[in-house]
């Protein structure tokens, strides 16, 4: 896999009657939070209005381990079965123009974390955790989050790390938009 692609085929939802359903979900989502921009200020409203326990939470978790269970979450290996993604769908207007991806990852020995491919936000994104074994947590601009939600900012680059376990990192792109011609020595943003 090239270090520098986010290669991953797009999802037939039309196959698979769950993610319709799951791609339903989000919509309405995205309908609560189109007008909001990502970033620390964001991922304390996720995790304070949208986080476990609430509908929306609680639904994409149900839907993400579902996909796992019938295979259409992450199913493109990116390097292993222990990092895969998989894009559920594209920006369009019934996404309100957020794309739709899904992100296994598996950090599997104790005590160790688990990096994938190192990429920027150029407008931002949220991520919602969904965590497979309970002790998993992914790190976020503001520190590691177990079940909730992270939201880097616009212009944000980072490795997607894992630790303590298997998790899915459903992310939502405003416009699609990853770059992974970012470099880990480039300063961030104000915005973090």
């Amino acid at each position: 896999m090239d270090p520098k692609s986010d290669a991953a085929a797009v999802l037939d939802v039309l196959k698979w009657p769950t993610a319709q359903k799951f791609v339903d979900r989000c919509a309405e989502f995205f309908a609560t939070v189109q007008d909001l921009t990502p970033g620390k200020d964001l991922e304390a409203r996720l995790n304070s209005d949208f986080g476990p326990g609430t509908p929306f939470y609680d639904d994409f978790c149900k839907y993400i381990k579902q996909g796992l269970q019938e295979g259409w979450v992450a199913e493109t290996e990116i390097s292993g079965p222990n990092y895969r993604r998989g894009k559920i769908a594209l920006p369009s207007a019934e996404t309100r123009y957020f794309s739709i991806t899904t992100v296994y990852m598996n950090a599997q020995d104790e005590g160790s974390d688990f990096k994938g491919q190192y990429h920027k936000h150029p407008y931002g994104e949220i991520n919602c955790v969904v965590q497979i074994d309970e002790t998993a947590e992914l790190m976020g601009m503001q520190g590691w989050q177990g079940a909730g939600w992270t939201s880097p900012g616009p212009g944000t680059h980072h490795y997607p790390q894992a630790r303590g376990g298997a998790l899915v990192a459903l992310f939502f792109l405003p416009a699609g938009r990853i770059s992974y011609d970012a470099d880990p020595g480039m300063k961030q943003p104000l915005s973090v």
